[in-house]
């Protein structure tokens, strides 16, 4: 059952996936399933490749930093790309591929994902040294997500 609740920054529980730490600002589990809510800090290296998800819409919030985006094709040449400042909301609706990357050294994100199942996907990978998504396409697909093409050079 969902819950109303306030989350400060620092509130949510931490997790680790690959070199990153992000935290699990709102679950699925607190929601009834409607959403999850990560915040991450991204680096130029931890672009993931360019994908879609099959079973849910995603947002982001730019916090701090700028980030780019690449949305729309199944090819990153082929993207629209755009550039997000802090304070940027960008919404991604289900099927439509896309990636994303920090342009500065590191920049604060909020990840919304509706509805919030796919959050199962970032806890099963867990810690590793280096992002190894392609090794992990069984999940991604058990989570209704497809891998298009690489992530952008970093």
């Amino acid at each position: 059952m969902s819950i109303a609740l306030v989350r400060n920054p620092g509130d949510g529980e931490n997790f680790r996936y690959y070199k990153s730490v992000i935290e699990q600002v709102v679950s699925n589990a607190e929601t009834g399933g409607a959403v999850t809510v990560m915040r991450l800090t991204v680096h130029p290296e931890d672009a993931p490749p360019l994908h879609s998800h099959s079973r849910e819409d995603e947002s982001f919030v730019v916090l701090s930093g700028r980030v780019r985006y690449w949305v729309g094709s199944p090819s990153l040449a082929e993207c629209d790309v755009h550039e997000a400042e802090p304070g940027a909301y960008i919404f991604v609706p289900r099927f439509t591929p896309h990636t994303f990357q920090t342009i500065t050294p590191a920049a604060d994100v909020l990840v919304i994902n509706n509805p919030g199942a796919i959050e199962g996907y970032f806890h099963a990978i867990g810690p590793a040294d280096a992002r190894s998504d392609t090794e992990h396409t069984d999940i991604l697909g058990h989570y209704g997500t497809v891998l298009h093409d690489n992530p952008p050079p970093s």
